[in-house]
């Protein structure tokens, strides 16, 4: 037992010593389970579509293709769809797309392509006073409330557009926590220029690109850029400035340690954010209300009510424009529906939370249920702790959905019900090859010797193997042949061991199918015992039970030796056994050294079974049993011997032969025989020794021929005692001076 709580303790320690550190690593593997149960819970409970939000978008979809023509519109078009939104009393027009290159269908870029040198300076000259696309879509821009596109990247411009708002930061420097880019992509100057906003459309997408984060600040050698959604919200505002606070600003303690950004502050909205200037949006399902076509924008279809004080994002929703990305909720979804997601859940005040002190939290639930299902392991059978282990992770997911439900809160469950599957697997792994270790050497210590359904019982409780014994109630049998050196005299080694096997194995036989245990082998002898070292029901029946198989598997061995012997021409000497039954109190367990020690009994009951068997041969029959066990099997056919002191005890014991089994009892034969039987004891006791001995005679004219040598033995004794001048004190208590 010490060993295996000691091999046990050290394999969880080194467990927990390789799961633990490796948490603080963020592995993949755990972050994609992270990431898989927080989308799980926004799939079970995604934020529903409000019809009254301040958010719309406007769709570059099929239809307006299809009416409109293919994608890239001219940019009088756009400036068509800006000042019509605008009249329509949009709050803010973001345009999800980067104008970085002038319009190619802008007459101006046209003349080109016209070959005929002449012509084309006839119609520049008509055309010199027409304002270029470009143009004509500057002025849109700068006439309403309009926020341009730009992307931040690796490669491009590093010098971006003049910002159109200011920044106040609180705390530390929030620049150098944020994402960062080396160059930008940005409109054309004049369209940058003109337009109130401009708001970088990056994301920030997770491995399997699914996009959980925004970004809502990028920093680069050209300083901080505002995410597209900001400037949409500052925008809508009438604001100029964004209030940024990090680590360490006043009410945000850091114990002077710069942990980064943790808020932002445009209007009237304070946005709690993420350490690099992100959040997490909880986005809802995909829904065709939040979505207007440009198709009926530019044809006046658009109701006024469904934009007027809204902010619209302008963005493709045509598969065929490529502008495809993924959520939790959805695997493709128009990248115009993320920025119009973010707005949404950030004016809703619907973003998804991710505390600080959330990994602290999961760490510890972590370290909690692992040393708890290790602690379990060790005072629970397997399939209960599993079960516990189970109930722990379903509290664990419960609790974290709960809180995402009702808090918005991100609490992994995932990392602390690991923490309990590898606890439960590498424990219970663990145990199981010391239970399998202790099986095997159960029925390595009593495959032989103990009947294989108490083996299989034994093996579930090893821990009963341990040196030393505990004081139980057995049934003992002790058995040996009778006169062996007669029977062994002639025999070569080999013919001995083969005796020996025929005669033992059929013994042994009878005693393990009726649940008992073989002590040990004595060259010829058998002890064996019952009720040990697991509980036995009826084990005096089972070990009489067993006397009577083994009387009957003798008769078969004296018939196969008989038969041999006539084939082979040889003399035949019969083999005969005595068998000693007694029952009480014995010490069992584990007998001998650390080194090595037998599965063994000791005790007074252990020398009178053997004493018992040794009276057999005084009695002339071959089972005899102490009064204790034929008072525990009374209904089997029983003979009465009266009180015998063996050889090596002062006391007497009240002995029996047996007949047979409970069905003889009832015969008719036995009952009558018994009556006889009964008659003779009585006048032994009252001294009425003629009456005892005309019995005895009668008796062995009458039974079965087995029987005969037992009347023979009383007929000897009540003649010698009526021969003699008996003392008043006489006692019919017969005391036996030999083994």
């Amino acid at each position: 037992m010490w060993r295996r709580r000691h091999v046990y303790s050290i394999a969880m320690t080194l467990t927990a010593l390789a799961v633990f550190p490796a948490a603080f690593f963020q592995p993949r593997l755990l972050d994609d389970l992270r990431n898989f149960v927080f989308d799980s819970f926004q799939r079970a409970d995604p934020r529903p579509f409000d019809l009254q939000a301040p958010v719309k978008i406007i769709g570059v979809d099929e239809e307006s293709l299809k009416i409109f023509g293919q994608w890239p519109w001219p940019r009088t078009r756009l400036a068509e769809l800006t000042e019509k939104l605008a009249a329509l009393g949009a709050s803010a027009i973001a345009f999800d797309f980067i104008f970085a290159e002038p319009d190619r269908t802008s007459f101006e870029n046209m003349l080109v392509t016209i070959p005929n040198e002449n012509l084309r300076r006839d119609v520049s000259r008509t055309l010199a006073k027409t304002p270029s696309n470009d143009q004509i879509f500057t002025r849109a821009l700068g006439a309403t409330p309009s926020i341009l596109g730009e992307t931040l990247s690796a490669t491009g411009a590093i010098k971006a557009p003049e910002p159109k708002a200011g920044f106040v930061t609180a705390g530390d420097d929030p620049a150098p926590f944020l994402p960062y880019f080396p160059a930008i992509v940005a409109p054309m100057p004049p369209l940058a220029q003109s337009a109130r906003g401009l708001g970088a459309t990056n994301w920030l997408p997770d491995r399997d690109q699914v996009v959980r984060r925004a970004l809502l600040f990028g920093a680069g050698p050209f300083g901080i850029v505002p995410s597209l959604a900001m400037e949409a919200l500052r925008v809508a505002q009438g604001e100029t400035t964004y209030v940024l606070r990090s680590s360490n600003a006043s009410g945000e303690t850091a114990f002077g340690r710069r942990t980064g950004m943790n808020a932002v502050k445009i209007g009237a909205f304070e946005i709690a954010t993420g350490a690099n200037g992100e959040v997490r949006p909880r986005y809802t399902a995909a829904s065709p209300q939040r979505t207007l076509s440009a198709a009926d924008v530019l044809q006046g279809r658009t109701k006024r009510d469904e934009v007027e004080g809204r902010i619209v994002f302008v963005g493709a929703k045509a598969t065929g424009l490529g502008d495809i990305r993924a959520t939790p909720l959805e695997p493709a979804v128009s990248g115009v529906d993320i920025h119009a997601q973010i707005v949404e859940s950030l004016v809703s005040g619907s973003l998804l939370s991710r505390p600080d002190w959330a990994f602290g939290l999961e760490y510890l639930a972590a370290a909690v249920c692992f040393a708890g299902v290790a602690v379990l392991l060790l005072i629970a059978p397997p399939v209960a702790s599993a079960l516990v282990a189970a109930v722990f992770i379903a509290l664990l997911f419960c609790g974290s959905f709960f809180l995402f439900e009702k808090r918005g809160l991100l609490l992994d469950p995932g990392f602390p019900s690991v923490s309990i599957i590898i606890s439960y697997l590498v424990g219970a792994s663990t145990l199981w090859r010391f239970e399998e270790a202790a099986k095997r050497h159960v029925h390595e210590a009593f495959g032989k010797f103990v009947a294989p359904a108490v083996v299989d019982r034994l093996a579930e409780n090893p821990d009963r193997l341990v040196l030393g014994g505990e004081t139980r109630e057995l049934s003992v049998l002790f058995c040996d042949l009778r006169d062996f050196s007669g029977l062994s005299e002639g025999m070569s080694a080999q013919e001995l061991t083969q005796f020996m096997n025929a005669y033992l194995t059929p013994m042994t036989d009878a005693i393990l199918e009726r649940a008992g245990t073989i002590d040990k082998y004595m060259g010829d002898a058998i002890l064996a015992f019952w009720n040990a070292p697991l509980d036995v029901d009826e084990h005096p029946r089972k070990a009489v039970d067993a006397a009577l198989a083994m009387r009957g598997e003798l008769a078969v061995f004296n018939t196969a030796r008989r038969e041999k012997a006539q084939r082979e021409g040889r003399a035949f000497r019969e083999a005969a056994m005595g068998v000693g039954l007694a029952l009480g109190p014995c010490s069992v367990g584990n007998m001998g050294s650390i080194r090595r020690f037998d599965y063994s009994i000791l005790g007074d009951i252990v020398n009178l079974a053997s004493r018992l068997d040794g009276a057999t041969k005084t009695f002339r029959t071959d089972i005899i049993a102490a009064d204790a066990v034929r008072d525990a099997v009374r209904d089997y056919a029983w003979l009465d011997l009266g009180d015998v002191v063996v050889m090596g005890r002062n006391t007497a014991t009240r002995v029996a032969a047996i007949a047979g089994d409970k069905e003889f009892a009832q015969t008719l034969e036995f009952q009558r025989w018994r009556r006889k039987h009964e008659a003779i004891c009585d006048a032994y006791r009252a001294k009425r020794f003629d009456e005892a001995l005309d019995g005895a005679q009668q008796l062995a004219a009458e039974v079965a021929p087995q029987w005969r040598a037992l009347y023979m033995v009383l007929k000897e004794r009540f003649g010698s005692l009526r021969d003699r001048q008996l003392l008043k004190d006489w006692s019919p208590i017969w005391v036996l001076d030999s083994k």
